[in-house]
């Protein structure tokens, strides 16, 4: 039997691995995928043989280590004993690396999709990867020179969020806002105020309590509620433990947020605006055209960590791909209610900057358009391996 073992370790990179494994069944419905991730892998026909740990940063990596070394070993052993003829390996770089040096020995063929953020920090993993991997996918387009530079053969396929956002809707406008707001049980007369607060347990710890605070200052703001009652939802990734962080989505509830799981297109494309965690979901509300405030906290020791490492002026992708500052980027102490709010109230009333940087939106979307990545990841897999449709 054709084998295909796909390996994640967090909320997005699960969803891309889930869209790719709905595509390899569409080509090949006999093929066996197993892989690491979550549950949307797991509805996508993929045999689990460990869950996704969504460590990140120095301190939440220590936190989360028994759980990453047991599904490392788990992964490790289902390598050596099951031999997949091709092992896809995406994003999570700490673990996939070492996942390639154990399967590289073994004359298993190895995909890269998704890179790791190389062009950020620990540039030195580039020539490491290269020694790795048989090709690269990559979903920036920036990225298919740096590792076609180091010998690797890579392709630019796209990005898979499309492929999400394209199973919802087709063209964002006001009247899909509000077919969107009645699908969620939201009033398509009142705008609304989407908060994303990210997908990993150190994001939902951080930035869970500032959403009910900007909530709360949000509501009690005489110049924003002028004339406008705002409206609030909290979309949370499918995987999202909801009984670890009862006290923050009962209060946010008790605000009158409504909270939604598995929505996060629906809920953006509902948006007027937005305040999102860095990360991909600034990407799609960018592909959405819905403005926002790009939020963003880490441990102490992390962000310092970071400071000194990271050779990047931008977090966000949409300010990452302009290469200028698109949209606001609030970090550590300025991710607080009052500097979001203020930045809020610049997308409400200063039609100049919203109009400005929905047009920028416009423009990073334009290399992605008519590109279907899970589609091109499926026929490269085809291609390495010789299978035939």
């Amino acid at each position: 039997m054709n084998t295909v073992m796909i390996v994640t370790g967090e909320s997005s990179g699960e969803l891309y691995g889930s869209l790719l494994a709905k595509t390899l069944k569409s080509k090949m419905p006999n093929v066996h995928i197993m892989g690491v991730g979550g549950e949307r892998m797991n509805k996508a026909g993929v045999e689990l043989i460990s869950g996704i740990s969504d460590a990140f940063g120095i301190v939440e990596v220590f936190s989360a280590y028994r759980k990453v070394k047991a599904a490392f070993k788990k992964t490790v052993t289902a390598i050596k004993n099951l031999m997949p003829d091709i092992l896809v390996l995406i994003d999570y770089p700490d673990f996939n690396i070492k996942v390639a040096e154990v399967a590289k020995p073994l004359g298993i063929k190895i995909l890269y999709y998704v890179s790791p953020q190389v062009w950020a920090w620990r540039k030195g993993r580039v020539k490491k990867i290269a020694g790795l991997v048989d090709r690269m996918a990559v979903i920036l387009p920036f990225e298919e020179g740096i590792y076609r530079k180091a010998g690797v053969r890579c392709e630019f396929v796209g990005h898979p969020i499309l492929e999400e956002i394209e199973s919802e809707l087709q063209t964002p406008n006001s009247e899909l806002r509000t077919i969107f707001k009645v699908a969620l049980g939201l009033d398509p007369d009142r705008p609304l105020l989407s908060l994303l607060p990210g997908s990993r347990p150190h994001e939902l710890k951080r930035l869970l309590p500032l959403m009910i605070d900007v909530v709360r200052q949000f509501k009690n703001n005489p110049e924003i509620n002028s004339g406008k009652d705002y409206q609030f939802c909290i979309p949370l990734t499918p995987d999202t433990d909801e009984g670890r962080y009862s006290l923050y989505l009962e209060a946010l509830r008790q605000e009158g947020v409504v909270i939604k799981k598995g929505e996060t297109v629906k809920a953006l494309a509902a948006s007027d605006m937005a305040v999102v965690a860095s990360g991909t979901a600034t990407l799609q509300a960018a592909f959405l055209e819905v403005p926002m405030v790009v939020v963003y906290k880490l441990s102490p020791l992390t962000y310092l960590f970071g400071r000194l490492i990271v050779d990047v002026r931008h977090i966000s992708l949409v300010n990452l791909l302009s290469d200028r500052e698109v949209v606001s980027e609030l970090l550590q102490h300025r991710a607080n209610p009052e500097d979001i709010i203020k930045e809020l109230k610049k997308i409400m009333f200063d039609m100049h900057y919203r109009e400005e940087m929905l047009n920028y939106y416009r423009l990073i979307k334009r290399p992605f358009s008519g590109m279907r990545a899970s589609e091109r990841v499926a026929e490269i897999i085809m291609e390495m391996t010789g299978w035939k449709q």
